[in-house]
């Protein structure tokens, strides 16, 4: 076997050990997730509240950056992905507490639109989407940084 540098016995550079799996997971929960949200917005109707925006605006690059990071085992790719998935976690945080009623009635940033506390849509009995968008941008932050850590030069 020969790798990128024609060294014999070596492993190629793109598949370097287990680390693209943690990469191609971050990745995939990304693309299952932005699915789901078009599929919600365009297909069931529902239009998203400002929030949801805000979430979605943070997860639609995840889906685009971590499939060509993974695609690429670049480890760049994995820091740039970082922040967006940190805020989607603060932005998606924010909304579970505000749908638990954790959050006071006056700092609802919600206007015109639907509202960002009384959610409609409610899966599996009992889970409503802030809070799957808030386990989405956790498990992506906390791939990424096992990915990170395995790839530390």
């Amino acid at each position: 076997m020969s790798s990128v540098n024609g060294t014999p016995g070596s492993t190629p550079a793109s598949r370097s050990g287990t680390g693209w799996i943690w990469l191609s997971a971050a990745w995939a929960v990304a693309l299952v997730s932005t699915f789901a949200a078009l599929f919600i917005g365009e297909v069931m109707g529902m239009t998203p509240c400002q929030l949801c925006w805000y979430q979605r605006i943070l997860m639609f690059p995840l889906a685009v950056i971590l499939g060509m990071a993974a695609f690429g085992n670049d480890r760049r790719g994995a820091i740039y992905a970082l922040p967006l998935a940190l805020g989607g976690v603060a932005v998606a945080g924010y909304h579970t507490a505000l749908v638990a009623g954790w959050v006071p009635q006056w700092w609802i940033p919600c206007g015109a639109g639907p509202s960002c506390s009384d959610q409609k849509l409610v899966i599996f009995g009992d889970i409503q989407i802030p809070w799957l968008s808030l386990l989405a941008f956790t498990a992506i932050v906390a791939l990424l940084l096992v990915y990170l850590r395995k790839t530390r030069p």
